[in-house]
């Protein structure tokens, strides 16, 4: 009857070590989910808000663009100023062709193309960041590990990994506690 108890509960540690590890984990997520992505559609399906719809986006996350500098930028920009393509007056203005921003409040962020022409032929992006009280329910805001192996991943993460890193360090963990019981 013990040696059944602890089994219960080294396998609910391991769980919520498994669970933690991915859903509270800040991400760097690559716009797009490629390189190349920051840059005029070729067509509707291409488009980047179409990404960021089927992903969901929470306070800490960053999201990443990589493109070339000297021919483009990322703008954050109010939501008149994404609506009209307005460059004139953004909130941020980045041209580092590795840009890097943190999402650090919940609601929609606007982003439009700081080259010439590219925001009004559609090389922009509405992402909209979950609150806080909407991750503090029972599922978790990021899709499960189930999930992204069915479905494919609807965010890239960038070669930083330090989350996966972590999330095995967890299950290592919860690995040696349930077989240290026995």
């Amino acid at each position: 009857m013990a040696s059944s108890s602890s089994t219960i509960l080294a396998g609910s540690c391991l769980l919520c070590f498994f669970f933690f590890s991915f859903s509270e984990a800040d991400r760097d997520l690559l716009v797009g989910g490629k390189p190349d992505s920051w840059q005029i559609p070729s067509s509707k399906s291409d488009h980047l808000n179409n990404w960021s719809q089927k992903a969901r986006f929470v306070i800490g996350d960053s999201l990443v663009w990589n493109y070339d500098g000297t021919k483009d930028s990322v703008l954050l920009v109010n939501k008149k100023d994404y609506v009209t393509c307005n460059t004139s007056s953004p909130i941020e203005a980045h041209n580092d062709g590795n840009t890097k921003i943190k999402l650090d409040h919940s609601g929609p962020y606007y982003f439009i193309s700081g080259a010439q022409g590219h925001c009004e032929k559609g090389q922009k992006l509405l992402v909209v960041v979950i609150s806080e009280r909407h991750t503090r329910k029972f599922i978790s805001p990021a899709p499960s590990p189930a999930e992204e192996f069915l479905q494919g991943p609807a965010v890239a993460p960038t070669s930083s990994a330090s989350g996966f890193k972590g999330s095995l360090f967890m299950v290592a963990l919860g690995a040696v506690l349930f077989w240290g019981l026995f």
